[in-house]
Formats: structure tokens, sequence, C-alpha cells
């Protein structure tokens, strides 16, 4: 049960999905940041729709293909070789996104900066995994949380608001704060149940993406 629940929790926050989830949660926070007025409107899921198959779709479907063509044993890539392949099919997609994204003065600077984040704790993690085995999962929730850290530092906000179906719901950045916290925990503990990584490849991704975001902020900021 524990072991479902930890690979149920692997596949909802895989590192491919990180991207999309940053957009979203911005989008949330300050849509007007995209020029539209709620994450529901149309410009809205065009642009998740184009991130989520970006960042997520065609990179996990070319894995895929690897795997099919027996390049790769198995989709979970559990040894260091096998993930060099897929590192940098995923890198070419995400230097490919932040590039369109530095040209598109319809996205905010500040969703460029966490794009060319998760870009340079990806190529980070891919170095290192030429020397040692890092976590991805790990790579991505330490992006996340670096994300929601330099939200707050940037905005200043304390809360804002969700409209929902039944009413409008005020949300405090404290709260998410720590969710993202908690969500690092909880998928750094998912990967040790599945014995897929020591607590040394877990710590060393949650550095690697915290510190790719503040890297980025400096960079475009």
């Amino acid at each position: 049960m524990l072991r479902m629940l930890a690979r149920i929790i692997s596949i909802l926050f895989h590192p491919l999905l990180i991207v999309t989830y940053m957009l979203v949660l911005l989008l949330l926070i300050n849509p007007y940041l995209f020029g539209v007025s709620r994450v529901g409107d149309q410009a809205s899921k065009l642009l998740i729709l184009q991130v989520f198959l970006s960042t997520f779709f065609i990179p996990a479907f070319a894995v895929a293909m690897l795997r099919f063509m027996g390049m790769i044993e198995s989709m979970e890539m559990k040894t260091r070789q096998e993930r060099i392949g897929p590192y940098i099919i995923t890198g070419i997609f995400y230097l490919w996104m932040f590039r369109n994204f530095l040209d598109n003065s319809q996205i905010p600077t500040a969703f460029t900066s966490f794009m060319l984040g998760a870009t340079i704790g990806l190529f980070l993690a891919f170095f290192i995994n030429i020397f040692t085995k890092i976590s991805a999962h790990a790579v991505g929730m330490g992006g996340l949380l670096g994300m929601v850290v330099i939200t707050l530092l940037l905005f200043s906000y304390d809360t804002f608001s969700m409209n929902l179906p039944f009413g409008v719901f005020e949300v405090s950045m404290s709260a998410v704060l720590a969710i993202a916290v908690l969500l690092a925990g909880l998928v750094g503990t998912a990967r040790l149940l599945l014995q897929a990584h020591e607590p040394m490849d877990l710590y060393g991704g949650y550095l690697v993406g915290f510190s790719a975001q503040f890297i980025a902020l400096r960079i475009l900021f």
C-alpha cells in the first residue's frame, strides 16, 4: 500500500510536470502578469497547454521512443547511464522553450526566469549524473520551492484570491510556502520508499533545484 502511494506521488510530481505546475501557480497568484484576468481564460489555457506539451508530453514521448527502441531498460531509468539520453533530449526542449519566452513580450520576466531556472537545474543534474546519481524528482521539487520563495521576494504578496465556482477563496502565501515544503518532503520520502535513491541523492537534488532558480533570478533581474 505504501509503495503504491509512493508510486502515485512520484507520478503526480514527475520532474517534467514541475514547469507546468509553476505556470499554473503563478497564474493563480497574479494572472495579470500574463495579461489575463484569471487562470481559466482562453489565453491562459492555451499557454498552459503549450508549456505542458513542450516540457512534459513531447520529452516524455521521446523517452518512450528510447524505451521502445531498447535504448533504455525502463521508463524509471534506474541507472545513471540510462538517464544521459533523456537528460539531453529534455534539455533541448527546455532551452527552446526558454528562448521562445525570452522573445515573447506577453510572458512575464518572472516566469521566464523560472523556466531558465528549471533549465539550469536540469543541466546541472545532467553533469552531476555523470559522476553520481542525483534525484531528478528532488531537483524538480527544489525548483518549485525556489519558485515560491522568489515569488514571495519579488512581489511581496501576503495573500491572493482564487475565483472558484462556489466563490472567491483567499489563500495565504505563507500557506503556499508551507505546502511546497511539505510536498518536497513527501516526494523525497516516496523516492526513498521506492528505493530509487539514497538520502544524499535527494539532498543534492533539492540544493541543485533550489539554487538554480536563484541563479536564473540573478541572470534575468
